[in-house]
């Protein structure tokens, strides 16, 4: 197909002025011999107005907001024109003016994007999304939002208006501008280059922006762990019977150090996850509420106690429904009743990956299977070398080798 000559011209049309006595701003579209004129919808003080730049004078508030907006909608007209022209048919200026129009209303844009992402994540919590995750996507939504009205005047903007410049200017809004770590900047960025990585793959982008844009460094933080000693001081801490909440919170954080449950499974195991194998013994068996993961851990008899102690006919649940602020409220009482430095419910998870399996000889990709891992290189974090599992091992080393000789 011949490509015909194709033009945009910006104009007042001063004949209509309104009660403000500003003008509205018109359009009109040439492809070859055709013309199509459009209401761009925007008007502006006609002083500032320059025919030759099709733009208003100044860095005034009015000029700077206006011309934002005529950049994105000069963008517009010529994608509707590009994507005329990819079709390879003939087409005319009423062509580019009605598909332009269509796609300011119907495009998927940056925001409209992360809106039904946000919507199919909330769709999927409790099933194989944790509550803690939905959070993360509607602060990163709040700050992105923040940023493009500060850096565009605008609530969205195009995939094409995307660029590295707009991620690093995005990147330092977070760490400079709210004074966030640089941790929060690294996750917030990871949310954005998702939403991108989906934008590219359903072709609503024609490239992935994040492609060759490195994320911020992350800091590496060692999951927290008990000691033997501290572990052992929660165990036998004796709590006045009144206290039901407080004893509750320490049966369970105990229950997660013996089978590795996080918060928001240890509420929601039933009857229904328990079975025994053929040799009658006990195992807990069920999906991890962050990745859906299967995890099969044999229960300890210690485990089986505590189950006991709290069985309920008239509840569904092993464990009392507790809310994680209690929880987290009265393990801060327990903490201090000890003088232990730092107690948290997923402290207990992590004591059972190393305290009770990888410290007791359990092999490492075992431990992955009863956590419900994803990837061993997480369980791998845990698998941290101890005073104690250095002298054993040095042990086994040295007595392996006793009767080696050595042969010049």
């Amino acid at each position: 197909m011949k490509q015909e000559k194709f033009k945009v011209l910006l104009y007042l049309k001063k004949s209509s002025p309104d009660k403000s006595g500003k003008t509205p701003i018109m359009g009109r579209i040439t492809v070859g011999q055709s013309m199509a004129q459009f209401s761009s919808k925007l008007s502006c003080t006609p002083s500032l107005w320059n025919p030759r730049a099709s733009r208003l004078d100044g860095k005034s508030h009015e000029a700077v907001a206006t011309n934002a907006k005529l950049d994105k909608l000069l963008l517009a007209v010529n994608e509707a024109y590009d994507t005329l022209i990819e079709r390879k048919q003939p087409f005319d200026a009423e062509a580019v003016k009605n598909l332009f129009q269509g796609g300011m209303a119907t495009q998927m844009t940056l925001m409209r994007l992360f809106d039904r992402h946000i919507e199919e994540v909330k769709a999927r919590v409790g099933i194989d999304v944790s509550h803690r995750t939905l959070p993360n996507y509607l602060y990163t939504r709040k700050r992105l939002t923040e940023f493009i009205k500060k850096n565009s005047n605008s609530s969205d903007l195009a995939f094409s208006q995307l660029n590295e410049q707009f991620i690093r200017e995005f990147q330092d809004y977070i760490i400079l501008d709210k004074g966030l770590s640089v941790e929060t900047a690294r996750h917030y960025l990871a949310l954005l280059k998702k939403i991108c990585r989906i934008a590219f793959k359903e072709g609503y982008s024609d490239k992935h922006y994040f492609a060759n844009y490195p994320l911020l460094k992350q800091k590496e933080n060692p999951p927290r762990t008990l000691s033997r000693e501290e572990f052992e001081k929660i165990r036998d801490l004796e709590i006045e019977e009144h206290r039901w909440s407080h004893n509750t919170t320490r049966d369970m954080f105990l229950f997660a150090c013996y089978t590795g449950t996080a918060y928001v499974d240890v509420v929601a195991i039933t009857n229904e996850n328990l079975s025994k194998d053929d040799a009658g013994d006990l195992w807990l068996k069920y999906q991890r509420g962050k990745n859906g993961k299967l995890c099969r851990v044999k229960l300890l008899p210690e485990a089986i106690e505590l189950i006991e102690k709290y069985r309920n006919k008239s509840r569904q649940t092993l464990f009392p429904k507790m809310e994680y602020n209690t929880l987290k409220w009265n393990l801060q009482s327990i903490r201090q009743m000890l003088d232990i430095p730092v107690l948290t419910y997923h402290m207990g998870r992590h004591s059972f990956s190393s305290l009770i399996t990888l410290e007791a000889g359990v092999p490492i990709e075992t431990v992955s299977k009863m956590l419900g891992h994803s990837d061993i290189k997480t369980t791998q974090i845990y698998a941290r070398v101890t005073p104690k599992k250095l002298f054993e091992d040095m042990d086994k080393y040295i007595e392996a080798t006793q009767d080696l000789k050595l042969v010049l």
